[in-house]
C-alpha cells in the first residue's frame, strides 16, 4: 500500500512514521523543510513542498498513491485546497483532519472520504480513561460503536462466558480473550507468554488476567462500566 501524509506536525508525523513501520510506502509532505528533515530517514520518501501546487504534487506521483491522509492542522484553507488538488489529480481516498464543524462540512463537499476529528477524539479518549481507568484500549469503528479491550475485574473472575452474562445483562459481545499462560523457559524459569482466543467458546472462563474484547454500544459500554466500578 502507498500512502501519502501532507503536514507533518505531531499528529502527521506520527501517522507516517506508524503507517511506514506496519509496512505502507509513504510518502511524508510538508512546506516546512525542517519538518521533512526530521522524518525523512523514518518514511519511504519525503518532500518539502506546496501541496496546493499541481506541478509539484505531480512531482512525487501522487495520482499513485492509494490513500491520502490530509493532517494539515493549522490552516483550514490549506487543508481545503490539498483535499480539492488531491482530487483533482484522481486520488481515490482522501482522509482529512478537521479542526472544526465548519471544516468538517467543507471537506465532505468538496469530496473528502472520511473525516477525522482529532481534538474531539482525544477528548473521549481522556474521559474514558478517567471514568473506565480498568478500560486498556478502546476503538470507536462507529457513531455511538466501540471495540473495547478491558480487564473485567473480580465481579466477572472465575465465570465461564455462559456464566457472566455479558451478552443478556449488557448487549456486549465477547470477541476475544487474550491469556497469559506460564510456562517453563530454556533457562528453568517460570515465564508467561500472550495466547489470543480469537474464537471464544461459552465454556471458556475468564481469569483475572485476561484482556477481554467486547464490542457494542456507548451506552451499554457505559452500564458495564458502572457495575465493573461498584464491584
Amino acid at each position: 500500500m502507498m500512502v501519502a501524509v501532507i503536514g507533518l506536525g505531531t499528529f502527521g508525523s506520527k501517522t507516517a512514521t506508524r503507517l511506514f513501520e506496519k509496512g505502507a510506502e509513504v510518502i511524508a509532505i510538508d512546506k516546512k523543510p525542517e519538518l521533512v528533515e526530521k522524518i525523512k530517514d523514518r518514511v519511504t520518501h519525503a518532500a518539502a513542498l506546496d501541496v496546493t501546487e499541481e506541478r509539484s504534487l505531480r512531482g512525487v506521483n501522487i495520482s499513485d498513491v492509494d490513500v491520502a491522509v490530509v493532517a494539515i492542522g493549522d490552516s483550514s484553507e490549506q487543508s481545503i485546497m490539498a483535499v480539492t488538488m488531491l482530487r483533482k489529480l484522481g486520488v481515490g481516498r482522501v482522509i482529512a483532519r478537521a479542526i472544526s464543524t465548519l471544516h468538517e462540512h467543507i471537506l465532505h463537499e468538496i469530496g473528502a472520504s472520511e473525516i477525522i476529528k482529532v481534538e474531539e477524539q482525544m477528548g473521549e479518549i481522556i474521559a474514558s480513561k478517567i471514568v473506565a481507568p480498568h478500560v486498556l484500549q478502546r476503538y470507536n469503528f462507529a457513531a455511538g460503536y466501540s471495540i473495547v479491550e478491558i480487564k473485567l475485574g473480580k465481579k466477572f473472575e472465575g465465570k465461564t462466558l455462559v456464566e457472566s452474562k455479558i451478552r443478556q445483562n449488557y448487549n456486549l459481545n465477547i470477541v476475544a480473550l487474550q491469556k497469559r499462560v506460564p510456562y517453563i523457559a530454556e533457562d528453568g524459569k517460570s515465564a508467561y507468554k500472550v495466547e489470543i482466543n480469537d474464537c471464544p467458546m461459552p465454556m471458556d472462563v475468564i481469569e483475572a488476567d485476561d484482556i477481554v474484547v467486547l464490542v457494542g454500544s456507548e451506552k451499554n459500554f457505559n452500564k458495564l462500566f458502572a457495575d465493573i466500578s461498584e464491584s
